[in-house]
Formats: structure tokens, sequence, C-alpha cells
């Protein structure tokens, strides 16, 4: 079902869509489908509901998001089943994700309460100056099917915090989490028309928002050639705009590092999810001197990774969300072979007692910059091995001319950690730490990896706008 001007319905040409669970092949779910039609109501419930909702209290406000997030803690084991049979996580990492999007929920529920304004000392005694922070408007967001849960509410919580209506369009892959999520916000009583829910065609329904100029703020999570069409179209109607993009994430390992914790940090890092995030390690750069150590105990750890059903408790490695996934990291690897590199572990489609699209953990020893998984995006669970002299051919080696989302450093040297960091060129650097990700600090990139931040306070600001009131008082 759609969720509009909060109200559940069917799309209006009565269409929809069969969801199957990636790991199975058998189907899961059917959920309504709709298009231009639902998304322009949409936009006209928010619009009118903005008016309301941009004078609500803060405490109101907060008081709503609280309820929406005792909804969900209500329904986290489902929301865990849901996620893991829409898109085939492993059960452990989808709980995992229900938490981190609750947790969304829970800090902007707080955050409501702190948006606060400025007085500034005016050149004039006749004269006040007051700096006000005002909703941005109806917003836009648009998720991906990797996070199903997270991504939501790590955009709807600030929005609505900011006093912004929404209209979601989360990944035709993955609809089924977002309408549990919504049965939430319903369950919460938010006000009609604050939280819109569209299932259907990424172009039309984007486009439909891109177009209104009711809607003055849009929000996405995807691939950087998406999100480029989505910045210029949206420079149309000069949109606010925040971007998640691609990345391509290096992680450094330094001849002073503890080995063992930086490997048992690579596995967890580039194959959680079965390398299907944008900030999974997606190169390893490991100092010469302890390259041949630390290769040894990250395969070990790598072979030791079971394939299977999310749904098992002992998987570690779910499948691929589908076959065009699969023919890119095949095709990865096997120009990674043809240029020189050794397949230490994995390098095939894996057999199991599943249906679904599953690949073999891989890595690749005497990886070069030739290769295509040395420049694009694998989104598999592929990684490339490459060696390195000095720190700062490390650090050359691994700022990427478009890419700038995620890195990873390990190292037992302080002062090396403070010049990797600042000389790093990512929005987000993990020392010594290969899962950072939190609600309270600010989750985004550089380059080509997007623009704004979510999380923290700084989510909150990408849904105000600044108002300056210059108050003759003479």
């Amino acid at each position: 079902m759609l969720y509009i001007n909060g109200e559940w319905k069917s799309s209006y040409k009565n269409e929809s869509i069969t969801v199957y669970n990636p790991a199975t092949l058998e189907k899961f779910g059917v959920v309504a489908y709709g298009g231009k039609e639902e998304a322009e109501e949409a936009i006209q419930a928010a619009s009118a509901a903005f008016q309301d909702w941009k004078k609500t209290s803060a405490d109101e406000k907060s008081q709503y998001l609280r309820k929406i997030s005792d909804c969900l803690r209500d329904r986290e084991e489902d929301l865990a089943v849901t996620i893991t049979k829409e898109m085939g996580k492993p059960l452990k990492e989808s709980i995992g994700e229900v938490k981190l999007a609750i947790s969304y929920m829970d800090w902007y529920a707080e955050e409501a309460k702190r948006i606060y304004g400025e007085t500034i000392p005016a050149s004039s005694r006749d004269k006040r100056i007051l700096v006000l922070q005002e909703p941005v408007g109806v917003t836009g967001a648009i998720t991906p099917w990797n996070f199903p849960a997270a991504m939501v509410t790590r955009k709807i919580a600030p929005a609505l915090a900011a006093g912004c209506p929404v209209i979601l369009k989360p990944a035709s892959a993955t609809p089924l989490t977002a309408v549990k999520i919504f049965e939430a916000i319903h369950q919460a009583g938010l006000p009609k028309g604050v939280a819109n829910l569209i299932i259907g065609p990424s172009n039309e329904i984007a486009q439909t928002l891109l177009d209104s100029k009711q809607v003055r703020k849009l929000t996405f999570t995807g691939s950087t050639a998406v999100g480029k069409k989505l910045m210029r179209d949206a420079s149309n109607t000069v949109k606010k705009v925040s971007m998640e993009l691609g990345g391509h994430a290096p992680f450094i390992v330094f001849e002073d590092a503890d080995l063992e914790k930086a490997a048992e940090a690579a596995v967890a890092s580039k194959f959680r999810n079965a390398g299907q995030t944008c900030v999974c390690t997606n190169r390893i750069y490991v100092q010469q001197e302890v390259a041949e150590e630390f290769t040894r105990l990250f395969a070990e750890k790598v072979n030791s990774l079971k394939i299977g059903n999310g749904m098992d408790d002992s998987t570690d490695i779910g499948p691929l969300i589908n076959e065009e996934s699969l023919d890119k990291v095949m095709e990865h690897v096997e120009d990674a072979k043809e240029k020189g590199g050794v397949v230490i572990c994995g390098g095939s489609q894996a057999e199991t007692n599943a249906k679904g699209v599953f690949y073999q953990p891989t890595v690749i020893q005497h990886a070069n910059e030739s290769m295509k998984i040395a420049r694009e995006e694998t989104f598999g669970p592929v990684v490339p091995i490459f060696t390195f002299e000095t720190e700062e051919e490390a650090i050359e080696r691994a700022n990427h001319p478009e890419y700038g989302l995620a890195s990873y450093c390990y190292t037992s040297d302080l002062n090396r950690a403070f010049r990797v960091m600042e000389s790093l060129e990512y929005g987000i650097i993990g020392i010594n730490d290969a899962m950072p990700t939190t609600a309270q600090a600010p989750f985004g990139g550089m380059k080509e990896s997007g623009v704004g931040r979510e999380g923290g306070k700084y989510g909150l600001m990408e849904y105000l706008e600044e108002k300056f009131v210059s108050l003759n008082i003479g």
C-alpha cells in the first residue's frame, strides 16, 4: 500500500509489484505501485500540512518522533526479518541496522528541541539583528535498497524535527521495510500529510518531485551518476539538495598497526552486506614490511566466512541483490586477473543450498592501478590488496580523484594518525575503527561522493534556512 495524507491507498491504476527474497528467489510480498499521479497527490498533501507542521512546537515534534521510535522498537524483530528476506543481508546485520534506524529517531527527537537562532551586534544603536532558523519546506527523499531502514530514518527524522513534511520514495527492490516504518508512523499519530510514502518507478516519481515548485528540498542516497542528474534537474527550481553518493574506500595498514585487529576490521568493513555498502572497504593498502603477514591473517579470516541464506544464524555473507550486480563483480575479478592480479580467496560464484545470486568472498593479491577494481566501485564481496613503501605514497594513492566518502587507517602511531586524517580527502575517516557510523556524527562525502551531511546537528541543518531580520527600533 501507499501512504498519502495519513491514509493507506492502492495506486490509481491498481498496479502492484512483487518483492522476491534474493536468497531463495521466492515471492515475499506484494505492494502497490504508483507513479506521477500519486506523487502529485502527496505533494499537495505535504504542502497543506507544512503550514501547520512548521508552527508545531519543538516539544510536540519531539514527542511525535519519540512515539515513532517507540513504535519501531516494538517492531524491531519484524523489521529485521523483513530486511533480511527483502534484500538478503544476514539477520544479525539486519538487527544492527534496525537499532541504527531507531537511534536516528531517538537522536532527532532530542535535536528537535535544539534549533537555535541568533542575535548579532548591530552597527547602529537603532537596529537589532536577528537570525531565525526556519524549515526549508516540503522534502522529497529517495532511499536505496542496501540499508532499507536506516537510510529512511536518517532522512525522515531530521526533516520532521526541522518542521519539514516528507515524501519518501524507497527503492523498488525493498519497499516492504519502508511500509513497516510507515506503519509505525501511522500508529504514532503523526498529523496527516506530514509523512507520505510513494512506491513506484524512480524516474517518474523523482521527476515529479523535481518539477514541483512546492518541493523545496531533495535528499538522495545512491549512485554518483544518478545523483549528478538529480542535481542538474534540481537546479531548474533551485532546490536545496543533499546527496550521499558512491564511494571507493581505501583501508591503509601501516607497519606499526596491530595486524590481527586490522585484518579483523578489514573483513568486517569489506564483507558486511556482501560488500554492498557505500562505505565498505574497496582497496586495501598494506605497507610492504607487513604485507605478507597481514595478507595471511586476512585470507584466513575471509576463508572462514560462511555464505548462505541470511535467515540462517551461522551465515556471514548473504546474496547479491541481483544478476546485474553479479555481472559487475565477475567483470572486475576477470579484469584484475588479466592485469596481473592473483586470486588467493574465492574468485567464483558460490554454490549453496539457496537459489539466489551468491559470490564467494574474494581477495586479489598483487593489485595495481590499471585494474577496474582500483578505480570503480565494485559493490560486491571482492577486495584487492596493494602494497606501498612510504606514508606519503599511501596517502597519494588512497586519495581518489572522484570519490571521497569514507576511508580507514590502522596505525599505533598517534602522530601518524593525525597526519593521515588531515591528508585524506574523505568526509568520513576511521582511525583504528572500521565501523564509524553513528547517529550523532556527520555522514557524507567530498568531491563526487556527495554534498551535505546526514546525522548529528549537521544533518538537521540540511533542512533549515537562515532568515536574517534587521529591526529598526529608532
